[in-house]
């Protein structure tokens, strides 16, 4: 196909995804309504199942398999760049240098660090009851340990953060998200369907039925995913020399 065809194929598809844009946004409802057919038959099937978080309810109950998409596409691009990352030949390591930091930073960023870790875990342990949940948690989990960095040095950030054991519960967090989805369908029922466990109390931790653990294996799966994301970067940075 010559230069000139391939602009014609380019063109014609141009045309019908605007005319399909533009026939779908003629049917939108008004802008600031009060009526929203799918937020309150949303909400009705969230207060249905007990969780309190309707958010939290689409990601990890009716979207559930759809999550399973997101959570397969970080684990896979942290596993390319660990690829990409990796000691090459004609590259060797050298031992980081002692830092030395100002002392209000390092008072601040080690008063600091507990304070996140406890939110990061506070936010993933309640994310089917308020704003938040395993992605925005596991980010800040994963954050708040390397303020130890900032705080002290690379040497004090490599005795908390063996990189094997983050590896291994990164891909066990996968795993475990598919275990659920498998043991639903193990019990008669489609595959990651919220039919496992009692929906418990409303506004509870163990409220939610399945929803609470696919929650926490994202949680662990993004902590442990954005760890090691950076330990390969900063291992370019600080340790491996060409």
């Amino acid at each position: 196909m010559n230069r000139r065809a391939r602009a014609g194929v380019l063109a014609v598809g141009g045309v019908g995804v605007a005319f399909l844009l533009v026939a779908a946004c003629l049917n939108l409802p008004a802008f600031g309504g009060s009526r929203h057919p799918y937020g309150a038959r949303a909400v009705t099937v969230s207060l249905d199942r007990h969780t309190a978080n309707t958010v939290a309810f689409l990601n990890f109950d009716p979207r559930a398999y759809d999550t399973l998409g997101e959570v397969a596409i970080m684990f896979t691009a942290v596993l390319g760049c660990v690829v990409l990352l990796r000691q090459a030949r004609g590259e060797h390591r050298e031992p980081p240098a002692t830092a030395e930091v100002a002392p209000p930073v390092r008072r601040y960023a080690l008063l600091v660090l507990p304070v996140a870790l406890l939110t990061g875990g506070y936010v993933v342990a309640h994310g089917q009851l308020s704003p938040g949940g395993g992605f925005q948690g596991g980010v800040v989990a994963a954050t708040a340990l390397h303020l130890l960095y900032l705080g002290a040095d690379y040497r004090a950030l490599e005795r908390i953060r063996p990189l094997a054991a983050y590896e291994a519960a990164d891909a066990l967090a996968v795993f475990a998200y598919l275990a659920v989805g498998l043991a639903a369908l193990f019990g008669g029922a489609a595959f990651l369907t919220n039919s496992l466990l009692p929906y418990g109390e409303f506004n509870t931790l163990a409220s939610g039925g399945t929803v609470p653990l696919l929650n926490a294996a994202v949680g662990v799966e993004v902590t442990c995913a954005v760890v090691v994301l950076l330990a390969r970067f900063l291992e370019q940075t600080v340790e491996i020399e060409g």
